[in-house]
């Protein structure tokens, strides 16, 4: 003779409003906790692609060379714009680069050619830091609230070890 359990199962259910509270404070939490950042400079940049051979160039006119150099540490020791020397000032890398462009604002929209070309070649050791630097001070400067570009095509060359 089977005797069976004369109870009900006993259901379990889970209360779904404390799930759905948590994630509400969960949502609540991170819109409160975003911060809305300032995006960085835009940079149009070109990098070079893997095992590319030097080829010709089929511009006439070259782009300007910035060349830097770094310590075993990563510290910038000296830059040369098209072979000249022009120590680690910043600024006067940008008073040459702004010697050779013109002072008026970037190329605009209706050049054939784009404006002029700056091409970074960096030590391999060489921190971020000095490049970002680099970029910042050839790509224009800040007149008050207005915004002057001197340079918009900026590339890299071929690592060096």
């Amino acid at each position: 003779m089977k005797i069976r359990n004369q109870q009900d199962p006993a259901k379990n259910e889970l209360s779904m409003t404390s799930m759905i509270d948590v994630v509400f404070l969960l949502l609540i939490f991170f819109i409160l906790t975003f911060k809305v950042v300032e995006q960085e400079g835009d940079f149009g940049i070109n990098m070079p692609l893997a095992g590319q051979a030097s080829s010709a160039m089929e511009d006439l006119e070259l782009p300007i060379t910035l060349r830097m150099h770094a310590d075993p540490d990563g510290n910038l020791t000296s830059m040369e714009l098209n072979e000249l020397p022009m120590g680690t000032s910043f600024e006067n890398l940008r008073a040459k680069v702004t010697e050779l462009v013109g002072n008026q604002p970037g190329p605009s929209d209706d050049d054939e050619d784009g404006g002029p070309e700056v091409e970074i070649d960096t030590d391999f050791n060489l921190r971020y830091e000095y490049v970002i630097a680099a970029i910042t001070h050839v790509s224009g400067r800040k007149d008050g609230d207005q915004i002057i570009k001197l340079v918009e095509k900026i590339k890299f060359a071929a690592p060096r070890r």
